[in-house]
């Protein structure tokens, strides 16, 4: 069962991404819930548990495009299309990121990597899709932790690009 929690001040325990969104005054809930480490779906997980349609929670990807680490952002009912992610940014070629390189880049572990407040800022696409919600679902940077808050603070708290980059 998902705990709900509204704004609140950046506190001991906090992670990064909800210091980072006290700091800027963006407004966000917090949503909690038990992780399942047996569940198959970081993403799908977050959905169920928190009772929100999978089109609204986004997880974020780290992938190499061109060789410079890039954040993708979509939805987790579809997956990552690399050559849009790749054209979204101007280069050639992209693929996912080795795991430990994006846990390290972004000071966040798998499953609960966050697209803000992650400890060196990467260029970040988030797919088009989430400017049709009022509000998006991502991780607060930890498994069992999702912030929820709308998509265009979103995209200018992370300098990110919109583009079609999610395929159903």
């Amino acid at each position: 069962m998902a705990k709900k929690q509204k704004k609140q001040p950046a506190q001991a325990g906090g992670t990064p991404a909800t210091v980072a969104l006290t700091a800027a005054g963006t407004s966000f809930t917090v949503h909690s819930y038990d992780h399942d480490p047996s569940h198959p779906s970081y993403g799908e997980e977050a959905a169920e548990a928190m009772g929100v349609s999978p089109d609204r929670v986004f997880k974020t990807l780290v992938a190499e495009v061109d060789g410079a680490l890039t954040v993708a952002i979509v939805p987790v009912a579809g997956s990552l299309d690399l050559k849009a992610l790749a054209a979204a940014v101007s280069g050639k070629k992209a693929v996912m990121a080795d795991p430990a390189a994006a846990e390290r880049t972004t000071g966040y572990v798998r499953g609960g990597i966050s697209p803000l407040g992650q400890r060196k800022k990467l260029r970040t696409v988030l797919d088009e899709s989430a400017s049709a919600h009022p509000t998006i679902c991502v991780s607060a940077g930890r498994r069992g932790l999702e912030v929820e808050l709308a998509p265009g603070d979103l995209a200018s708290l992370t300098d990110a690009v919109l583009a079609p980059i999610g395929r159903a």
